[in-house]
C-alpha cells in the first residue's frame, strides 16, 4: 500500500499530461491564440483583473508541472495581459509552484530509482545533484538566471536529492524574475503592435525584439559565471 500511495503523484500527474494532449488544449499554445482572441482576453482581464490573474497562474503552474511545450507563449501573453512587472512577478512564482510540483513527484515516486541510476552512469545528472546538494541556493540561482539549463532537470535532480526547499524555492523565484520579466515585456509591446496590425508576420514582429533577447543571452552567459565569481568571493571571505 505504500508503494502505491509513492506513486499517486506521478499517477495524477500523468493523467494531467494525458487530459491537455487529448484534448488538444497545448494547440493553443501559440501566439496565433493571442492575435485571435488577444482582445477578449483584455476585455475580460479589465473587468476581472484578480480573478483573471489567479486563472493565469494556476494555467501556468499547471503547465509548468506538466511539461507541456509552449509555456513560452503563456508568459508572453501574461506581459500582454498584465504588463512586465505584474505579469514577470506572476509568473516566476506560478512557474515556482510547478517546480515544487515536480520536485515532490520525482522525490515520492522516483527518487531513490533515479538517484541510483544517476549515481551509476555518473553523468550530467550526477554532477547536477552533487553540485545542487553541495549549495542549493546559489547552483539553483545560477541556473534558473541561466536560461540554456533545462528548467526540469534541475527540478528533478532537486527532487532525488531531497534538497532543503526554502533555498530551493527563493532560488527559483529569484532566478526566473529576469528572463520572466523580459519576456512579459515583448508580451506588453505586442499589444501595441497587434492593435496597429492585427493580422502581423509573428516572425517579423520578433526580429523587432532583438534588444530583449539580446538580454535573455546576457542571463543565459553572463550571469551564471558573475554569480559564480561572487560565490567564490564570498566563500573566501568567510573563514576570515
Amino acid at each position: 500500500m505504500h508503494r502505491v500511495k509513492r506513486f499517486l503523484p506521478l499517477i495524477a500527474l500523468g493523467c494531467v499530461i494525458t487530459l491537455i494532449f487529448a484534448m488538444g488544449w497545448n494547440r493553443y499554445l501559440s501566439l496565433d491564440t493571442l492575435r485571435e482572441h488577444g482582445q477578449t482576453f483584455r476585455a475580460f482581464t479589465a473587468e476581472n483583473y484578480l480573478f483573471s490573474l489567479l486563472i493565469l497562474m494556476l494555467l501556468f503552474a499547471v503547465l509548468t508541472a506538466s511539461v507541456v511545450p509552449g509555456v513560452f507563449f503563456v508568459t508572453i501573453t501574461a506581459g500582454y495581459l498584465f504588463g512586465p512587472w505584474v505579469g514577470g512577478v506572476a509568473t516566476s512564482i506560478a512557474a515556482t509552484a510547478g517546480a515544487l510540483v515536480v520536485y515532490a513527484v520525482t522525490r515520492s515516486a522516483l527518487g531513490e530509482a533515479l538517484r541510483r541510476r544517476a549515481e551509476r552512469d555518473k553523468g550530467l545528472m550526477q554532477k547536477v545533484c552533487g553540485a545542487i546538494d553541495k549549495d542549493t541556493f546559489w547552483y539553483v540561482l545560477a541556473s534558473r538566471l541561466a536560461v540554456v539549463v533545462p528548467f526540469h532537470m534541475i527540478n528533478i535532480a532537486a527532487g532525488m536529492m531531497a534538497v532543503r526547499l526554502l533555498p530551493y524555492t527563493v532560488a527559483t523565484v529569484i532566478g526566473l524574475l529576469p528572463a520572466h520579466i523580459i519576456y512579459c515585456w515583448i508580451g506588453a509591446r505586442l499589444n501595441t503592435l497587434l492593435v496597429a496590425d492585427p493580422d502581423p508576420d509573428i516572425q517579423a514582429l520578433f526580429n523587432q525584439f532583438w534588444a530583449p533577447m539580446a538580454g535573455v543571452f546576457v542571463l543565459a552567459v553572463v550571469l551564471p559565471f558573475a554569480m559564480k565569481a561572487v560565490q567564490a568571493a564570498l566563500r573566501r571571505r568567510g573563514p576570515a
